[in-house]
């Protein structure tokens, strides 16, 4: 039997997904039922630090997870995944599990110091959106490597969304 160094069995359950709670079922099929026209989500005047500073003390504090969304108004996927993120039935069951911060990322030339302080840089391996799935008492990346899975969000259906979000839950 071959035993695992501490850094490595450390690195495997960080980026081990939690999965404790069902993904919410998502009644529309398609994007074309989403609301019209999409949002834009991301406040480009917005003090990214403090507002992800206050949602990580509130998940913190609420025994949730952090949800960073890295990304641009300029950017379809982007803004498809808020769009599915409003859906009522996936939005309640975010609410009760993530504390979500929207961080604008501009052309890749803003807050990028937020993508690297998680190990991401540049494009961030795939582009955006890019979620970081965040646990606030150690301000460790759960999803590492994975956090540019939705940057395609346009060829997801909503419950495909809806399903990788919900197997970072606690």
């Amino acid at each position: 039997m071959r035993l695992l160094k501490p850094a490595t069995l450390l690195a495997l359950t960080l980026a081990t997904p939690i999965v404790a709670a069902p993904a919410p079922k998502i009644a529309a099929t398609s994007f074309a039922q989403l609301k019209t026209p999409l949002p834009l989500p991301y406040d480009e005047a917005a003090n990214a630090r403090a507002q992800i500073a206050a949602a990580r003390a509130r998940a913190k504090a609420g025994h949730k997870f952090l949800l960073v969304d890295l990304g641009g108004n300029w950017c379809l996927d982007c803004r498809i995944l808020a769009g599915t993120m409003d859906l009522p039935a996936l939005h309640s069951f975010l609410a009760r599990h993530y504390e979500i911060v929207t961080v604008d990322v501009g052309r890749f030339d803003k807050n990028m110091d937020i993508a690297a302080h998680y190990g991401l840089d540049g494009h961030f391996g795939g582009g955006v959106p890019s979620v970081l799935i965040i646990d606030p008492r150690t301000d460790t990346l759960r999803n590492a490597g994975r956090t540019a899975a939705l940057a395609d969000a346009r060829t997801l259906t909503p419950q495909a969304l809806a399903d990788w979000l919900a197997q970072w839950t606690r």
